[in-house]
């Protein structure tokens, strides 16, 4: 893990062994990731980034596993995509008033495609905004799914009966942290009304000095915010998920034609932005 920090931004720990994602997130010296309190699927890569603030699902396949086409063996995609455990290659580092880091991930797929994920990761150190950028290109000679997801997970145990998630996504333009039947929700909506950034807030927290957490992120290629929150034991997370598809399988996605392809060279840029204030 390398610290990354800037100004008035958050203090990150960047994953060097898994696709440069988020470990700890500290604000006002308290970490905001969610650590151990988070349910165990089975794969210990996922494991490992789901005890982080964020970590990256794609770019061959999003959410749980699902056969591999044409497989006689009855293999099945990994859980949450190829990414995680695929460590990067830093080719920029500065922290200065603002910071600044580049890196290139080769990553390969279960499919035996090729991808590289190019990672940009900035904090303003004025506003205290962090910024991540991602390119994806196929590099291999088969078409690739292009899917991703953005898998933003908070400690719930910091949130109280006051905290609220708005955005103009959700049909009640604002709903309690907590939603849905206990011990646990999900739900996908639409990215809100064609802008080419969708935004969602998440506050105020009073654990956080009364801070709210806002989040932008690409709609062109992220069209779909999927929230999940989970607080069976051991677990106790609120995940923000910006996320390329509607909450289907795969099968279902690719029947309907929904299910795009990145062909040998091509690219697809990401966007996600998030702030304390």
């Amino acid at each position: 893990m390398k610290a990354f920090s800037a100004g008035n931004g958050p203090k990150l720990t960047l994953d060097e062994g898994s696709v440069l994602d988020i470990g700890a997130c500290f604000v006002g010296g308290i970490d905001i990731a969610p650590g151990r309190a988070i349910p165990d699927d089975g794969d210990p890569r996922i494991d490992h980034s789901l005890e982080g603030f964020l970590f990256t699902c794609g770019p061959d396949h999003i959410r749980h596993p699902e056969p591999i086409p044409g497989r006689p063996d009855g293999a099945k995609f990994p859980l949450h995509g190829s990414y995680s455990s695929h460590p990067a290659e830093i080719v920029f580092w500065d922290m200065q008033e603002d910071a600044e880091c580049r890196a290139r991930v080769p990553v390969t797929t279960a499919e035996g495609g090729s991808a590289l994920l190019e990672r940009h990761w900035r904090i303003d150190g004025v506003t205290g905004e962090v910024c991540l950028s991602d390119r994806v290109t196929n590099i291999g000679t088969k078409a690739i799914a292009r899917v991703h997801m953005y898998h933003m997970n908070i400690g719930a145990w910091l949130l109280d009966d006051n905290v609220r998630l708005s955005s103009a996504m959700f049909e009640q333009k604002e709903m309690p942290w907590n939603f849905g039947p206990e011990p646990g929700s999900v739900f996908c909506v639409p990215a809100a009304g064609g802008d080419p950034w969708a935004e969602l807030a998440l506050g105020p927290i009073a654990a956080l000095g009364g801070l709210t957490l806002k989040v932008r992120f690409k709609t062109d290629t992220l069209p779909y915010l999927q929230m999940w929150r989970n607080q069976k034991q051991p677990a106790h997370v609120l995940g923000i998920e910006p996320v390329s598809h509607r909450l289907a399988n795969r099968g279902e996605l690719e029947a309907s034609g929904e299910l795009k392809w990145l062909q040998p060279g091509e690219s697809v840029d990401y966007g996600l932005r998030f702030v304390f204030a």
